[in-house]
């Protein structure tokens, strides 16, 4: 069978198998209401079979005692845990917890065949699932994908979409980034200009021709907290949690240009500045008075009410430093404060919020530049710089998410030919993603146990549609659920490259179905190439984070 991400052990005769009909039914203990209702509603679209409830249901969900305590491989995240046994008369779906019963309903659609990924039925007739035993759980605990909404907006529904096609894959964490220089998005109802002002922009990059921009236009848009309340809830039906980021104090000129206090207008007409048109890193930041960091506490308690999420992102990458430097009530902080210069002055305000998130029982993530001031014990690290920041902070103690952009930064290009649309950064085919290794050898093992996971960072500035996106997402992001559920080989040389792209013929047809405008193996989509425009340009931009 073409299962991906590849579950621990399969045992499958598809020779024999359990056939479903108008008569089958489904049912589930407690604790499997969300999967069983999800499975109903994804069976039936794509089946047209009804699957009522019954005493002895054909296909059963339940949680088992014995694998919530952990007795299988993967102890620590037994609640993911699952095994599913079809005989020739039921099919028995039992999980460590809710989310495992998740991951095990995935499997079973899986089982049916592309079809099943059908929000219309095809046929009425013929579907069974192979008899035999799968047993399965994660290698890794975090598991996800960033999707950056703040270079370019991506409406709510395309973000439930992406909710489930995370969860086809058992991905289990949607990074949102929601703010950067080119755009706030998440609303704050005590400060509205941060979305009446912050979210929009007057012009929008999409292209290079020649050196020069084009294709320029207006973009914005924003979440209400309604909206973000019912992403949180949809993922948290699929076993997906959504960890929020707002970006500070660098990464910061949308929510300046809403309120210019915020900036350093001593050394700076932030009144003049408008949300940043251009890609890169603004040189304008937050000032680190205790108005600003007020500000951004009441940012956050809101934010805390609608994300319930134990880790809260806040950035803490790329901050230059230059208008401190050249700022007298900078200067004169990082003298109260006995700091020996801009650095510290970076790491004193992460410490501050991280202390701030602690004492309400949330925890700081960033990304590994917030090492550079100190951290508090129970931060974690998000390692894209390569894998140094993430060794480093393991080695200290501190829990780390690997995403070096070498690997897993997936608007990088995946090929070197001249239809590939924008030649950001270098070039990562699925083959590259597949052979990542999120745990350095460097690392002994108590230094590879604070690896709680991975993620692929999908960063927007030259994806303008849903099907941009798409198409710098799949099939990379098919690989990378690989390498974070199943147990690879650690050595990248001895994976099976060949063997997970035979399986990923069969998965391109599951993608097919769900409507996913990845990119075909054999090269760009057409739609890539548009009219009266090169698909590479000649002089192209330097990558971006």
């Amino acid at each position: 069978m073409d299962l991906i991400p590849a579950p621990s052990a399969v045992r499958l005769d598809p020779h024999r198998t359990l056939p479903l009909g108008p008569d089958s039914t489904l049912a589930g203990g407690p604790g499997t209401e969300a999967a069983e209702r999800w499975l109903r509603t994804e069976l039936g679209a794509a089946t047209g079979l009804a699957l009522p409830r019954a005493d002895r249901p054909v296909i059963e969900l339940r949680l088992s005692p014995s694998l919530a305590a952990g007795r299988c491989p993967h102890a620590a995240l037994a609640p993911e845990a699952y095994r599913i046994a079809i005989g020739p008369e039921r099919a028995q779906l039992t999980a460590g917890g809710p989310a495992g019963a998740h991951w095990a309903a995935q499997t079973l659609r899986q089982l049916l065949g592309p079809e099943a990924f059908r929000r219309a039925p095809l046929r009425r007739t013929g579907w069974a699932l192979p008899l035999g035993e799968i047993t399965d759980a994660p290698r890794f605990g975090w598991r996800g994908l960033l999707l950056d909404t703040a270079r370019h907006f991506l409406p709510k529904p395309e973000l439930l979409r992406y909710v489930d096609l995370l969860a086809a894959h058992k991905l289990n964490v949607l990074h949102l980034h929601l703010t950067d220089d080119q755009g706030w998005r998440f609303e704050v109802k005590r400060y509205p200009k941060l979305v009446e002002a912050g979210s929009w922009r007057t012009r929008s990059m999409v292209g290079f021709r020649d050196g020069q921009r084009w294709d320029d236009r207006p973009h914005g848009g924003h979440y209400t907290q309604d909206d973000l309340r019912e992403l949180v809830a949809y993922a948290a039906d699929r076993g997906i949690t959504v960890v929020p980021e707002i970006d500070l104090p660098g990464h910061t000129q949308a929510a300046i240009a809403a309120y210019p206090e915020l900036g350093n207008t001593d050394v700076v007409d932030t009144a003049a500045l408008g949300v940043w048109t251009d890609w890169g890193v603004s040189s304008h930041v937050l000032n680190a008075s205790d108005a600003t960091l007020a500000f951004f506490e009441g940012v956050l308690e809101e934010l805390l009410e609608v994300f319930p999420s134990e880790f809260v992102h806040l950035g803490g990458d790329e901050c230059p430093k230059d208008e401190w430097r050249a700022s007298p009530a900078a200067q004169a902080r990082i003298k109260e404060l006995g700091l020996a210069g801009e650095e510290e002055l970076q790491g004193w305000m992460i410490r501050h919020f991280g202390r701030w998130l602690a004492d309400r029982g949330r925890r700081l993530i960033g990304w590994d530049e917030i090492l550079e001031g100190g951290l508090a014990p129970q931060a974690a690290v998000s390692s894209w710089r390569g894998y140094f920041g993430g060794v480093a902070a393991a080695r200290a103690g501190h829990q780390v998410v690997m995403c070096p952009e070498q690997y897993v930064y997936l608007d990088h290009r995946q090929a070197d030919g001249p239809d590939e649309p924008i030649p950001v950064g270098f070039v990562r085919t699925a083959a590259d993603v597949y052979r990542f290794e999120p745990v350095p050898p460097e690392l002994d093992e108590p230094g590879a146990r604070q690896v709680i996971g991975t993620q692929a960072n999908l960063w927007t500035e030259f994806a303008d549609q849903p099907r941009d996106v798409d198409f710098r997402a799949f099939p990379r992001l098919a690989a990378l659920a690989e390498v974070a559920w199943s147990e690879l080989p650690r050595d990248p040389a001895r994976r099976d490259w060949p063997g997970f792209e035979q399986r990923l013929g069969g998965h391109l047809a599951r993608l097919d179905a769900l409507g996913v405008a990845y990119r075909p193996p054999a090269g760009p989509h057409p739609w890539q190439r548009r009219p009266g425009v090169p698909g590479r340009p000649s002089d192209g931009p330097p990558p971006v984070r």
